[in-house]
Protein backbone atom coordinates (compact mmCIF):
# COMPACT_ATOMS: atom_id res chain seq x y z
CA UNK A 1 0.00 0.00 0.00
CA UNK A 2 1.29 3.42 -0.95
CA UNK A 3 2.15 5.96 1.75
CA UNK A 4 -0.61 8.31 0.58
CA UNK A 5 -3.17 5.50 0.90
CA UNK A 6 -1.96 4.62 4.41
CA UNK A 7 -2.21 8.25 5.47
CA UNK A 8 -5.69 8.46 4.00
CA UNK A 9 -6.79 5.31 5.86
CA UNK A 10 -5.44 6.71 9.13
CA UNK A 11 -7.47 9.86 8.59
CA UNK A 12 -10.61 7.81 7.89
CA UNK A 13 -10.15 5.75 11.06
CA UNK A 14 -9.64 8.87 13.16
CA UNK A 15 -12.68 10.58 11.67
CA UNK A 16 -14.95 7.55 12.16
CA UNK A 17 -13.65 7.16 15.72
CA UNK A 18 -14.51 10.79 16.44
CA UNK A 19 -18.01 10.34 14.99
CA UNK A 20 -18.66 7.36 17.23
CA UNK A 21 -17.27 9.16 20.27
CA UNK A 22 -19.50 12.16 19.49
CA UNK A 23 -22.49 9.80 19.26
CA UNK A 24 -21.75 8.47 22.74
CA UNK A 25 -21.49 11.99 24.11
CA UNK A 26 -24.75 13.00 22.45
CA UNK A 27 -26.68 9.99 23.68
CA UNK A 28 -25.13 9.73 27.12
CA UNK A 29 -26.24 6.85 29.27
CA UNK A 30 -28.62 4.67 27.26
CA UNK A 31 -31.74 4.00 29.30
CA UNK A 32 -35.46 4.46 29.09
CA UNK A 33 -35.28 7.36 31.55
CA UNK A 34 -32.71 9.14 29.40
CA UNK A 35 -35.32 9.82 26.70
CA UNK A 36 -38.48 9.78 28.81
CA UNK A 37 -40.90 12.67 28.50
CA UNK A 38 -44.49 13.62 28.02
CA UNK A 39 -46.52 11.99 25.26
CA UNK A 40 -48.71 13.91 22.81
CA UNK A 41 -52.44 13.58 23.23
CA UNK A 42 -53.21 13.19 19.53
CA UNK A 43 -51.85 13.15 16.00
CA UNK A 44 -52.63 16.12 13.79
CA UNK A 45 -52.16 14.61 10.35
CA UNK A 46 -51.13 11.40 8.58
CA UNK A 47 -48.76 12.16 5.69
CA UNK A 48 -49.47 10.38 2.42
CA UNK A 49 -47.44 7.32 1.45
CA UNK A 50 -46.63 7.17 -2.29
CA UNK A 51 -45.11 3.68 -2.17
CA UNK A 52 -46.96 0.93 -3.98
CA UNK A 53 -49.37 -1.37 -2.14
CA UNK A 54 -49.56 -5.12 -2.71
CA UNK A 55 -52.80 -6.89 -1.81
CA UNK A 56 -51.09 -10.30 -2.02
CA UNK A 57 -48.46 -9.17 0.50
CA UNK A 58 -51.28 -7.98 2.77
CA UNK A 59 -52.93 -11.42 2.64
CA UNK A 60 -49.64 -13.14 3.43
CA UNK A 61 -48.89 -10.86 6.39
CA UNK A 62 -52.38 -11.28 7.84
CA UNK A 63 -51.84 -15.04 7.59
CA UNK A 64 -48.68 -14.74 9.67
CA UNK A 65 -46.21 -14.97 6.79
CA UNK A 66 -43.94 -11.95 6.33
CA UNK A 67 -42.48 -11.71 2.78
CA UNK A 68 -39.63 -9.23 3.26
CA UNK A 69 -36.19 -8.78 1.72
CA UNK A 70 -36.60 -11.77 -0.57
CA UNK A 71 -37.37 -14.15 2.32
CA UNK A 72 -40.55 -15.37 4.02
CA UNK A 73 -40.90 -15.76 7.80
CA UNK A 74 -43.57 -18.21 9.00
CA UNK A 75 -44.74 -17.02 12.42
CA UNK A 76 -47.11 -19.90 13.28
CA UNK A 77 -49.06 -17.71 15.68
CA UNK A 78 -46.01 -16.23 17.38
CA UNK A 79 -44.74 -12.67 17.27
CA UNK A 80 -42.21 -12.11 14.46
CA UNK A 81 -40.09 -10.20 16.97
CA UNK A 82 -39.69 -13.30 19.15
CA UNK A 83 -38.34 -15.46 16.31
CA UNK A 84 -34.92 -15.80 14.76
CA UNK A 85 -35.04 -13.63 11.63
CA UNK A 86 -33.78 -14.96 8.27
CA UNK A 87 -31.28 -12.17 7.54
CA UNK A 88 -30.19 -8.68 8.54
CA UNK A 89 -31.97 -7.06 5.54
CA UNK A 90 -35.13 -8.89 6.66
CA UNK A 91 -34.71 -7.55 10.20
CA UNK A 92 -34.21 -4.03 8.88
CA UNK A 93 -37.45 -4.11 6.92
CA UNK A 94 -39.43 -5.81 9.66
CA UNK A 95 -38.41 -3.22 12.27
CA UNK A 96 -38.85 -0.34 9.81
CA UNK A 97 -42.58 -1.20 9.43
CA UNK A 98 -42.68 -0.16 5.77
CA UNK A 99 -44.82 -3.27 5.23
CA UNK A 100 -47.66 -1.49 7.07
CA UNK A 101 -48.57 0.17 3.78
CA UNK A 102 -49.89 -3.14 2.47
CA UNK A 103 -52.50 -3.14 5.24
CA UNK A 104 -54.29 -0.43 3.27
CA UNK A 105 -55.19 -3.16 0.77
CA UNK A 106 -56.65 -5.42 3.47
CA UNK A 107 -60.16 -5.34 4.98
CA UNK A 108 -60.31 -2.67 7.70
CA UNK A 109 -61.77 -5.09 10.29
CA UNK A 110 -58.67 -7.28 9.91
CA UNK A 111 -55.93 -4.74 9.16
CA UNK A 112 -56.45 -2.55 12.23
CA UNK A 113 -56.44 -5.26 14.94
CA UNK A 114 -53.50 -7.03 13.30
CA UNK A 115 -51.44 -3.82 13.02
CA UNK A 116 -52.16 -2.93 16.66
CA UNK A 117 -51.09 -6.36 17.84
CA UNK A 118 -47.79 -6.16 15.95
CA UNK A 119 -47.10 -2.62 17.18
CA UNK A 120 -47.76 -3.73 20.76
CA UNK A 121 -45.45 -6.73 20.33
CA UNK A 122 -42.70 -4.45 19.02
CA UNK A 123 -43.20 -2.01 21.88
CA UNK A 124 -43.02 -4.76 24.50
CA UNK A 125 -39.87 -6.30 23.03
CA UNK A 126 -37.99 -3.28 21.69
CA UNK A 127 -39.75 -0.09 22.70
CA UNK A 128 -37.65 0.52 25.80
CA UNK A 129 -34.53 -1.51 25.02
CA UNK A 130 -32.33 0.72 22.89
CA UNK A 131 -29.96 -1.32 20.78
CA UNK A 132 -29.60 -3.58 17.77
CA UNK A 133 -31.02 -3.17 14.29
CA UNK A 134 -34.32 -1.74 15.58
CA UNK A 135 -32.58 1.35 16.95
CA UNK A 136 -30.29 2.20 14.08
CA UNK A 137 -31.04 5.76 12.86
CA UNK A 138 -31.94 4.61 9.35
CA UNK A 139 -34.46 2.07 10.70
CA UNK A 140 -35.91 4.46 13.31
CA UNK A 141 -36.50 7.19 10.72
CA UNK A 142 -38.30 4.77 8.38
CA UNK A 143 -40.39 3.44 11.28
CA UNK A 144 -41.44 6.93 12.39
CA UNK A 145 -42.49 7.81 8.84
CA UNK A 146 -44.39 4.51 8.51
CA UNK A 147 -46.17 4.84 11.86
CA UNK A 148 -47.21 8.42 11.07
CA UNK A 149 -48.28 7.70 7.49
CA UNK A 150 -50.30 4.62 8.38
CA UNK A 151 -51.65 5.77 11.73
CA UNK A 152 -55.22 5.82 10.30
CA UNK A 153 -54.99 2.04 9.79
CA UNK A 154 -53.33 1.41 13.14
CA UNK A 155 -55.53 3.70 15.24
CA UNK A 156 -58.93 3.14 13.63
CA UNK A 157 -61.26 1.80 16.36
CA UNK A 158 -58.31 1.56 18.78
CA UNK A 159 -59.08 1.74 22.51
CA UNK A 160 -57.74 4.61 24.60
CA UNK A 161 -55.03 2.48 26.20
CA UNK A 162 -53.45 1.51 22.89
CA UNK A 163 -53.80 5.07 21.58
CA UNK A 164 -51.77 6.36 24.53
CA UNK A 165 -49.14 3.59 24.26
CA UNK A 166 -48.72 4.23 20.55
CA UNK A 167 -48.20 7.98 20.98
CA UNK A 168 -45.88 7.51 23.96
CA UNK A 169 -43.68 5.04 22.08
CA UNK A 170 -43.66 7.25 18.99
CA UNK A 171 -42.63 10.32 21.00
CA UNK A 172 -39.86 8.31 22.69
CA UNK A 173 -38.40 7.33 19.31
CA UNK A 174 -38.57 10.92 18.05
CA UNK A 175 -36.70 12.19 21.13
CA UNK A 176 -33.97 9.57 20.68
CA UNK A 177 -33.63 10.32 16.96
CA UNK A 178 -33.18 14.02 17.71
CA UNK A 179 -30.26 13.19 20.00
CA UNK A 180 -28.42 11.08 17.45
CA UNK A 181 -29.25 13.04 14.29
CA UNK A 182 -26.09 15.14 14.15
CA UNK A 183 -23.81 12.12 14.64
CA UNK A 184 -25.51 9.86 12.09
CA UNK A 185 -23.40 8.75 9.15
CA UNK A 186 -23.36 11.29 6.34
CA UNK A 187 -25.45 10.79 3.24
CA UNK A 188 -28.94 9.53 2.56
CA UNK A 189 -29.42 8.15 6.09
CA UNK A 190 -28.76 11.54 7.73
CA UNK A 191 -31.09 13.27 5.28
CA UNK A 192 -33.88 10.77 5.92
CA UNK A 193 -33.44 11.31 9.66
CA UNK A 194 -34.10 15.02 9.10
CA UNK A 195 -37.11 14.22 6.90
CA UNK A 196 -38.58 11.99 9.63
CA UNK A 197 -38.06 14.65 12.31
CA UNK A 198 -39.61 17.35 10.13
CA UNK A 199 -42.57 15.08 9.45
CA UNK A 200 -42.95 14.32 13.16
CA UNK A 201 -42.87 18.04 14.02
CA UNK A 202 -45.91 18.53 11.77
CA UNK A 203 -47.86 15.37 12.54
CA UNK A 204 -47.49 15.61 16.34
CA UNK A 205 -48.40 18.66 18.45
CA UNK A 206 -45.32 20.91 18.55
CA UNK A 207 -44.52 24.55 19.16
CA UNK A 208 -43.80 26.91 16.28
CA UNK A 209 -40.16 27.00 17.40
CA UNK A 210 -39.86 23.20 17.16
CA UNK A 211 -41.40 23.21 13.68
CA UNK A 212 -39.03 25.97 12.50
CA UNK A 213 -36.00 24.21 13.95
CA UNK A 214 -36.86 20.94 12.23
CA UNK A 215 -37.34 22.84 8.96
CA UNK A 216 -33.96 24.60 9.32
CA UNK A 217 -32.19 21.31 9.99
CA UNK A 218 -33.85 19.75 6.96
CA UNK A 219 -32.89 22.76 4.85
CA UNK A 220 -29.27 22.37 5.87
CA UNK A 221 -29.16 18.72 4.82
CA UNK A 222 -31.00 19.34 1.57
CA UNK A 223 -28.56 22.09 0.66
CA UNK A 224 -25.61 19.81 1.43
CA UNK A 225 -26.87 16.66 -0.23
CA UNK A 226 -28.86 17.72 -3.30
CA UNK A 227 -26.30 19.00 -5.79
CA UNK A 228 -26.93 21.96 -8.10
CA UNK A 229 -27.55 19.58 -11.03
CA UNK A 230 -30.16 17.65 -9.01
CA UNK A 231 -28.09 14.57 -8.31
CA UNK A 232 -27.62 13.20 -4.80
CA UNK A 233 -24.16 13.29 -3.23
CA UNK A 234 -24.09 9.47 -3.15
CA UNK A 235 -24.21 9.48 -7.00
CA UNK A 236 -26.80 6.68 -6.79
CA UNK A 237 -29.55 7.29 -9.41
CA UNK A 238 -32.11 5.43 -7.27
CA UNK A 239 -31.68 7.73 -4.24
CA UNK A 240 -33.41 10.61 -6.01
CA UNK A 241 -36.54 8.50 -6.43
CA UNK A 242 -36.44 7.28 -2.82
CA UNK A 243 -36.10 10.83 -1.53
CA UNK A 244 -38.95 12.12 -3.67
CA UNK A 245 -41.21 9.40 -2.27
CA UNK A 246 -40.71 11.06 1.15
CA UNK A 247 -40.21 14.72 0.20
CA UNK A 248 -43.39 15.02 -1.87
CA UNK A 249 -45.71 13.99 1.00
CA UNK A 250 -43.73 16.22 3.36
CA UNK A 251 -44.18 19.21 1.06
CA UNK A 252 -47.91 18.54 0.80
CA UNK A 253 -48.19 18.27 4.60
CA UNK A 254 -46.61 21.69 5.05
CA UNK A 255 -49.07 23.12 2.51
CA UNK A 256 -52.14 21.40 3.99
CA UNK A 257 -51.39 22.64 7.50
CA UNK A 258 -50.56 26.15 6.38
CA UNK A 259 -46.97 26.12 7.63
CA UNK A 260 -44.13 27.77 5.77
CA UNK A 261 -42.18 25.09 3.87
CA UNK A 262 -38.44 24.80 4.45
CA UNK A 263 -36.76 27.24 2.08
CA UNK A 264 -34.83 24.56 0.21
CA UNK A 265 -37.55 21.92 0.05
CA UNK A 266 -39.37 23.06 -3.08
CA UNK A 267 -36.23 24.07 -4.98
CA UNK A 268 -34.56 20.72 -4.20
CA UNK A 269 -37.63 18.79 -5.37
CA UNK A 270 -37.55 20.82 -8.58
CA UNK A 271 -33.86 19.90 -9.05
CA UNK A 272 -34.37 16.23 -8.30
CA UNK A 273 -36.88 15.73 -11.12
CA UNK A 274 -34.62 16.62 -14.10
CA UNK A 275 -31.87 14.41 -12.64
CA UNK A 276 -34.36 11.56 -12.28
CA UNK A 277 -35.35 11.95 -15.94
CA UNK A 278 -31.64 12.07 -16.86
CA UNK A 279 -31.17 8.53 -15.54
CA UNK A 280 -34.27 7.08 -17.22
CA UNK A 281 -33.77 4.76 -20.15
CA UNK A 282 -36.12 4.76 -23.12
CA UNK A 283 -38.28 2.04 -21.57
CA UNK A 284 -38.61 3.93 -18.26
CA UNK A 285 -36.09 2.01 -16.13
CA UNK A 286 -33.43 3.82 -14.10
CA UNK A 287 -29.75 3.26 -14.89
CA UNK A 288 -27.78 0.86 -12.69
CA UNK A 289 -24.86 2.92 -11.40
CA UNK A 290 -23.34 3.17 -7.91
CA UNK A 291 -25.72 1.13 -5.83
CA UNK A 292 -28.87 1.47 -7.94
CA UNK A 293 -31.12 -1.54 -8.23
CA UNK A 294 -34.42 -2.50 -9.86
CA UNK A 295 -37.09 0.20 -9.77
CA UNK A 296 -40.78 -0.59 -9.49
CA UNK A 297 -42.57 1.04 -12.42
CA UNK A 298 -45.61 2.07 -10.37
CA UNK A 299 -43.44 3.85 -7.79
CA UNK A 300 -41.65 5.77 -10.52
CA UNK A 301 -44.94 6.70 -12.13
CA UNK A 302 -46.44 7.79 -8.81
CA UNK A 303 -43.54 10.23 -8.37
CA UNK A 304 -43.35 11.47 -11.97
CA UNK A 305 -47.00 12.48 -12.03
CA UNK A 306 -46.08 15.32 -9.66
CA UNK A 307 -43.28 16.51 -11.94
CA UNK A 308 -43.86 20.19 -12.69
CA UNK A 309 -40.54 20.68 -14.47
CA UNK A 310 -40.37 20.39 -18.24
CA UNK A 311 -38.00 19.98 -21.13
CA UNK A 312 -35.80 17.15 -22.39
CA UNK A 313 -33.31 15.44 -20.02
CA UNK A 314 -30.04 17.25 -19.38
CA UNK A 315 -27.03 16.21 -21.48
CA UNK A 316 -24.76 16.21 -18.43
CA UNK A 317 -24.85 16.27 -14.65
CA UNK A 318 -21.56 18.12 -14.04
CA UNK A 319 -21.56 18.05 -10.23
CA UNK A 320 -22.78 14.45 -9.95
CA UNK A 321 -20.46 13.29 -12.73
CA UNK A 322 -22.56 11.64 -15.45
CA UNK A 323 -22.97 12.12 -19.20
CA UNK A 324 -25.94 11.32 -21.43
CA UNK A 325 -25.69 10.81 -25.19
CA UNK A 326 -29.10 10.72 -26.84
CA UNK A 327 -30.05 10.73 -30.52
CA UNK A 328 -33.15 9.26 -32.12
CA UNK A 329 -34.39 6.34 -30.03
CA UNK A 330 -30.97 5.56 -28.54
CA UNK A 331 -29.63 6.58 -25.13
CA UNK A 332 -26.11 6.04 -23.79
CA UNK A 333 -25.42 6.89 -20.13
CA UNK A 334 -21.83 7.09 -18.85
CA UNK A 335 -20.42 7.29 -15.32
CA UNK A 336 -17.81 10.03 -15.73
CA UNK A 337 -17.20 10.88 -12.07
CA UNK A 338 -15.91 9.61 -8.75
CA UNK A 339 -17.25 9.56 -5.14
CA UNK A 340 -17.58 13.07 -3.73
CA UNK A 341 -16.06 11.92 -0.44
CA UNK A 342 -14.92 8.70 1.21
CA UNK A 343 -17.84 8.62 3.63
CA UNK A 344 -20.33 8.96 0.77
CA UNK A 345 -18.90 5.95 -1.08
CA UNK A 346 -20.47 3.20 1.05
CA UNK A 347 -22.66 2.10 -1.88
CA UNK A 348 -20.47 3.45 -4.69
CA UNK A 349 -19.10 1.02 -7.26
CA UNK A 350 -15.72 0.66 -8.90
CA UNK A 351 -17.42 1.28 -12.23
CA UNK A 352 -15.85 4.54 -13.35
CA UNK A 353 -16.41 5.11 -17.12
CA UNK A 354 -18.93 2.27 -17.34
CA UNK A 355 -21.86 2.80 -19.69
CA UNK A 356 -25.39 1.61 -20.32
CA UNK A 357 -27.23 1.71 -23.63
CA UNK A 358 -30.94 1.47 -24.45
CA UNK A 359 -32.89 1.67 -27.68
CA UNK A 360 -36.64 1.89 -28.01
CA UNK A 361 -38.22 0.03 -25.11
CA UNK A 362 -35.22 -2.14 -24.34
CA UNK A 363 -31.97 -1.96 -22.40
CA UNK A 364 -29.26 -3.72 -24.37
CA UNK A 365 -26.01 -2.99 -22.49
CA UNK A 366 -26.26 -2.59 -18.72
CA UNK A 367 -24.27 -2.80 -15.53
CA UNK A 368 -25.01 -5.73 -13.24
CA UNK A 369 -26.61 -3.45 -10.61
CA UNK A 370 -26.91 -3.84 -6.86
CA UNK A 371 -29.01 -6.71 -5.46
CA UNK A 372 -31.96 -5.48 -3.40
CA UNK A 373 -31.55 -8.18 -0.78
CA UNK A 374 -28.22 -9.95 -0.44
CA UNK A 375 -25.37 -10.51 1.95
CA UNK A 376 -22.27 -8.36 2.22
CA UNK A 377 -20.15 -10.56 -0.05
CA UNK A 378 -22.67 -10.58 -2.90
CA UNK A 379 -23.07 -6.82 -2.63
CA UNK A 380 -19.30 -6.49 -2.72
CA UNK A 381 -19.12 -8.53 -5.93
CA UNK A 382 -21.78 -6.34 -7.53
CA UNK A 383 -19.62 -3.26 -6.88
CA UNK A 384 -16.50 -4.66 -8.58
CA UNK A 385 -15.32 -3.23 -11.89
CA UNK A 386 -15.92 -6.60 -13.56
CA UNK A 387 -19.65 -6.21 -12.82
CA UNK A 388 -19.79 -3.12 -15.03
CA UNK A 389 -19.68 -2.47 -18.77
CA UNK A 390 -16.16 -1.11 -18.81
CA UNK A 391 -12.55 -2.31 -19.05
CA UNK A 392 -10.92 -4.18 -16.18
CA UNK A 393 -7.12 -4.37 -15.97
CA UNK A 394 -5.45 -7.53 -14.64
CA UNK A 395 -8.68 -8.69 -12.95
CA UNK A 396 -8.33 -5.71 -10.60
CA UNK A 397 -11.04 -3.21 -9.76
CA UNK A 398 -10.28 0.42 -10.54
CA UNK A 399 -11.16 1.34 -6.92
CA UNK A 400 -10.68 -0.70 -3.75
CA UNK A 401 -13.52 -1.50 -1.37
CA UNK A 402 -12.68 -1.47 2.33
CA UNK A 403 -13.12 -4.74 4.22
CA UNK A 404 -12.97 -2.95 7.58
CA UNK A 405 -16.10 -3.42 9.70
CA UNK A 406 -15.15 -0.23 11.55
CA UNK A 407 -15.10 1.94 8.44
CA UNK A 408 -17.80 0.11 6.53
CA UNK A 409 -17.62 -0.86 2.83
CA UNK A 410 -16.37 2.50 1.57
CA UNK A 411 -13.98 2.99 -1.37
CA UNK A 412 -10.49 3.54 0.01
CA UNK A 413 -8.26 3.83 -3.04
CA UNK A 414 -8.07 3.80 -6.80
CA UNK A 415 -9.60 6.51 -8.97
CA UNK A 416 -8.55 9.99 -7.86
CA UNK A 417 -8.97 11.92 -11.12
CA UNK A 418 -11.52 11.65 -13.91
CA UNK A 419 -11.33 13.76 -17.07
CA UNK A 420 -14.26 14.02 -19.45
CA UNK A 421 -15.00 16.19 -22.48
CA UNK A 422 -17.98 16.12 -24.83
CA UNK A 423 -17.91 16.91 -28.50
CA UNK A 424 -20.80 17.67 -30.79
CA UNK A 425 -21.06 17.12 -34.52
CA UNK A 426 -22.63 19.68 -36.83
CA UNK A 427 -25.29 17.15 -37.86
CA UNK A 428 -26.42 16.55 -34.25
CA UNK A 429 -24.09 13.65 -33.48
CA UNK A 430 -22.54 13.64 -30.03
CA UNK A 431 -19.59 11.98 -28.32
CA UNK A 432 -17.58 11.73 -25.13
CA UNK A 433 -13.89 11.21 -24.38
CA UNK A 434 -13.11 10.34 -20.76
CA UNK A 435 -10.25 8.86 -18.75
CA UNK A 436 -9.44 7.84 -15.17
CA UNK A 437 -6.29 7.11 -13.18
CA UNK A 438 -7.57 4.15 -11.19
CA UNK A 439 -4.78 1.91 -12.50
CA UNK A 440 -2.00 4.49 -12.39
CA UNK A 441 -0.79 3.66 -8.88
CA UNK A 442 -0.54 -0.13 -9.27
CA UNK A 443 0.18 -0.48 -12.98
CA UNK A 444 1.29 2.93 -14.22
CA UNK A 445 -1.50 3.13 -16.79
CA UNK A 446 -4.32 5.55 -17.59
CA UNK A 447 -7.56 4.15 -19.00
CA UNK A 448 -9.32 6.17 -21.71
CA UNK A 449 -12.69 5.53 -23.33
CA UNK A 450 -14.29 7.30 -26.30
CA UNK A 451 -17.97 6.80 -27.20
CA UNK A 452 -19.64 8.41 -30.23
CA UNK A 453 -23.35 8.33 -31.12
CA UNK A 454 -24.36 9.42 -34.63
CA UNK A 455 -27.22 11.85 -35.28
CA UNK A 456 -29.72 9.18 -36.31
CA UNK A 457 -29.03 7.16 -33.16
CA UNK A 458 -28.39 3.97 -35.13
CA UNK A 459 -24.61 3.76 -34.74
CA UNK A 460 -22.36 3.80 -31.65
CA UNK A 461 -18.58 3.79 -32.02
CA UNK A 462 -16.32 3.01 -29.12
CA UNK A 463 -12.59 3.14 -28.49
CA UNK A 464 -10.79 1.68 -25.49
CA UNK A 465 -7.13 2.36 -24.84
CA UNK A 466 -4.48 2.39 -22.14
CA UNK A 467 -1.70 4.97 -21.92
CA UNK A 468 1.30 5.40 -19.71
CA UNK A 469 0.95 8.16 -17.12
CA UNK A 470 3.19 10.36 -19.28
CA UNK A 471 0.75 9.97 -22.18
CA UNK A 472 2.85 7.55 -24.23
CA UNK A 473 1.85 4.12 -25.47
CA UNK A 474 2.66 1.11 -23.24
CA UNK A 475 5.92 -0.67 -23.99
CA UNK A 476 5.72 -3.87 -26.06
CA UNK A 477 7.12 -5.74 -23.05
CA UNK A 478 4.11 -4.75 -20.95
CA UNK A 479 2.30 -7.95 -19.96
CA UNK A 480 -0.84 -6.34 -18.51
CA UNK A 481 -4.13 -7.78 -19.78
CA UNK A 482 -7.38 -5.82 -20.00
CA UNK A 483 -10.88 -7.17 -20.57
CA UNK A 484 -13.59 -4.91 -21.95
CA UNK A 485 -16.98 -6.23 -20.83
CA UNK A 486 -20.44 -5.59 -22.24
CA UNK A 487 -23.04 -6.89 -19.79
CA UNK A 488 -26.14 -7.76 -21.77
CA UNK A 489 -29.59 -7.37 -20.25
CA UNK A 490 -31.15 -10.81 -19.58
CA UNK A 491 -34.09 -10.06 -21.90
CA UNK A 492 -31.75 -9.71 -24.90
CA UNK A 493 -30.86 -12.78 -26.97
CA UNK A 494 -27.20 -13.12 -28.06
CA UNK A 495 -26.51 -14.61 -31.50
CA UNK A 496 -22.78 -14.95 -32.40
CA UNK A 497 -21.85 -14.38 -36.06
CA UNK A 498 -18.19 -15.35 -36.39
CA UNK A 499 -15.57 -14.39 -33.82
CA UNK A 500 -15.74 -10.63 -34.42
CA UNK A 501 -19.49 -10.02 -34.64
CA UNK A 502 -22.45 -10.63 -32.33
CA UNK A 503 -26.14 -9.91 -32.85
CA UNK A 504 -28.25 -8.64 -29.96
CA UNK A 505 -31.97 -9.35 -30.44
CA UNK A 506 -34.70 -7.81 -28.27
CA UNK A 507 -37.98 -9.66 -27.51
CA UNK A 508 -39.81 -7.56 -30.11
CA UNK A 509 -37.17 -8.31 -32.76
CA UNK A 510 -35.20 -5.05 -32.52
CA UNK A 511 -31.65 -5.85 -33.63
CA UNK A 512 -28.26 -4.36 -32.80
CA UNK A 513 -24.94 -5.77 -33.99
CA UNK A 514 -21.70 -5.47 -32.00
CA UNK A 515 -18.51 -5.68 -34.06
CA UNK A 516 -14.85 -5.58 -33.01
CA UNK A 517 -12.27 -6.27 -35.73
CA UNK A 518 -9.27 -5.83 -33.41
CA UNK A 519 -9.94 -8.87 -31.22
CA UNK A 520 -12.47 -11.72 -30.85
CA UNK A 521 -15.74 -11.14 -28.99
CA UNK A 522 -16.35 -13.93 -26.49
CA UNK A 523 -19.69 -14.79 -24.93
CA UNK A 524 -19.41 -15.66 -21.23
CA UNK A 525 -21.56 -16.50 -18.24
CA UNK A 526 -22.67 -13.54 -16.17
CA UNK A 527 -24.82 -12.56 -13.19
CA UNK A 528 -27.47 -9.84 -13.21
CA UNK A 529 -27.90 -8.61 -9.63
CA UNK A 530 -30.73 -6.11 -10.19
CA UNK A 531 -33.48 -8.31 -11.57
CA UNK A 532 -36.96 -7.91 -9.99
CA UNK A 533 -36.91 -11.62 -9.10
CA UNK A 534 -33.50 -11.38 -7.43
CA UNK A 535 -30.01 -12.40 -8.54
CA UNK A 536 -30.22 -14.31 -11.81
CA UNK A 537 -27.97 -15.79 -14.48
CA UNK A 538 -27.19 -13.66 -17.52
CA UNK A 539 -24.65 -13.42 -20.36
CA UNK A 540 -21.89 -10.97 -21.14
CA UNK A 541 -19.61 -10.21 -24.07
CA UNK A 542 -15.90 -9.77 -23.46
CA UNK A 543 -12.99 -8.49 -25.57
CA UNK A 544 -9.49 -9.20 -24.26
CA UNK A 545 -6.53 -6.98 -25.07
CA UNK A 546 -2.90 -7.56 -24.07
CA UNK A 547 -1.84 -3.98 -23.47
CA UNK A 548 1.74 -4.35 -24.69
CA UNK A 549 0.62 -5.77 -28.04
CA UNK A 550 -2.80 -4.15 -28.35
CA UNK A 551 -3.08 -0.94 -26.31
CA UNK A 552 -6.20 0.17 -28.18
CA UNK A 553 -9.31 -1.47 -29.62
CA UNK A 554 -12.32 -0.07 -31.43
CA UNK A 555 -15.82 -1.46 -31.49
CA UNK A 556 -19.03 -0.62 -33.29
CA UNK A 557 -22.71 -1.12 -32.47
CA UNK A 558 -25.14 -0.68 -35.36
CA UNK A 559 -28.91 -0.82 -35.44
CA UNK A 560 -30.33 -2.99 -38.22
CA UNK A 561 -33.78 -3.89 -39.38
CA UNK A 562 -34.86 -7.35 -38.30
Amino acid sequence: MRFSDRRRLLYLYLREGWRRFSRRLAVGRISALRFAGSAPTRLIVAPTDLHSVDSHAAEEILAGRFPLAGRVLECDGESPFSLELPSEPFAERLHAFGWLRHMRAAPADKAGPFARRIVDEWTQGHGRVIGGVAWRPDVISLRIIAWLSHSPVVLKDADYGFYRRFLKTLAFQVRYLKHVADTTRDGEIRLRVRIALAMASLAMPASAAVIRRAARNLDRELERQILPDGGHVSRNPRVGLDLLLDLLPLRQTYVNLGHDSPQRLISCIDRLYPALRFFRHQGGELALFNGATHTLANELISVLRYDETSGPPFRTLPQTGYERLSCGETVVLVDAGKPLSDELSATASAGCLSFEMSSGKHRFVVNSGMPRFAGAEIRRLSRATAAHSVATLNDTSSSRISSSRFLGPILTGGVTEVKASRYEGQDGATGLTASHDGYAGDFGLIYERDIYLNAKGNEIRGRERFLQTNGGAPQPSNGDVAVVRFHIHPSIRIVPVGENEVRLVAPDGELWVLTCLDAPILEEEDVFFADPSGVRAARQLAVTMRVGDLPEIQWLMTHRSG
